[in-house]
């Protein structure tokens, strides 16, 4: 039985003092409970370090949102995988919908990404997922399966064990639209056997597949329930504690 994975983007919001207070709710909030999932939250790069320290102690998982696929070097504003991993994060999500569609990221960069974090000991979270013009062109699965090729192109089945895929429509993040249970089913069951074309059965059974897109606590436990949906990748509702713990206990 996979576990489910419940992570929190926080996306460009929270400076310190408004990460600490989430993050103090959250602590505290999560204490003494017994829940049978893993939760990760992946606040801006400049809360990491303070993230790392007050969740100490706790359950919750520490993850950054992006990173540069370069070791080091000369690329102002960028961070890399070290920077990231020393600051205490376990985690990055790559690929998000809003790093392909609004800056541009292709396939290839991602897959670079995704090595590279690899190399250095970090657990990706890999975004795919079809814009709402794919979907009106009857091309959700020719688009999810050149994604899910050319990103893990190079990776084996070994590394693969340290992947979580997180599908995503394009269209869902951020709208307030949300894919149909049904859809969402769908989506990850194709995926999953894209995996077990390119592995084997196995690794299509253990790998964790999230399904993110205005996910909220009145749509988690339809959604979570589905068999192929192993937890969820959550944008707006996890920016408030209550909602975020909310969909934490229907997983």
């Amino acid at each position: 039985m996979r576990k489910k994975v419940i992570a929190g983007n926080w996306k460009m919001n929270n400076d310190l003092n408004g990460s600490k207070d989430l993050i103090t709710k959250l602590v505290n909030g999560l204490k003494n409970q017994k829940y049978n999932c893993d939760v990760i939250i992946c606040p801006p790069f400049t809360s990491l370090e303070q993230a790392g320290s007050l969740l100490k102690g706790s359950s919750i998982k520490l993850g950054a949102q992006n990173m540069h696929e370069a070791e080091n070097g000369a690329y102002t504003g960028e961070v890399s995988a070290s920077m990231i991993k020393s600051a205490g994060s376990e985690y990055v999500i790559l690929g998000h919908s809003e790093r392909r569609t609004i800056f541009k990221e292709q396939d290839e960069l991602i897959n670079k990404k995704l090595k590279a974090a690899l190399k250095s000991g970090l657990k990706p979270i890999f975004c795919i997922g079809e814009t709402l013009e794919e979907r009106e062109k009857n091309i959700t699965n020719e688009v999810l399966k050149r994604q899910v090729t050319k990103g893990l192109e190079g990776i084996s089945e070994q590394e693969l064990k340290n992947i979580i895929i997180a599908y995503e429509p394009v269209w869902a993040i951020g709208t307030g639209r949300t894919a149909t249970p049904a859809q969402a089913e769908d989506a990850h069951n194709f995926i999953r056997n894209l995996i077990k074309e390119k592995y084997s059965n196995k690794a299509a059974d253990d790998i964790i597949i999230q399904y993110g897109g205005s996910v909220k606590p009145d749509n988690s436990g339809e959604l979570l329930s589905q068999p192929d949906i192993d937890g969820a990748l959550v944008g707006g509702a996890c920016l408030k504690a209550d909602s975020f713990i909310a969909i934490i206990k229907s997983a």
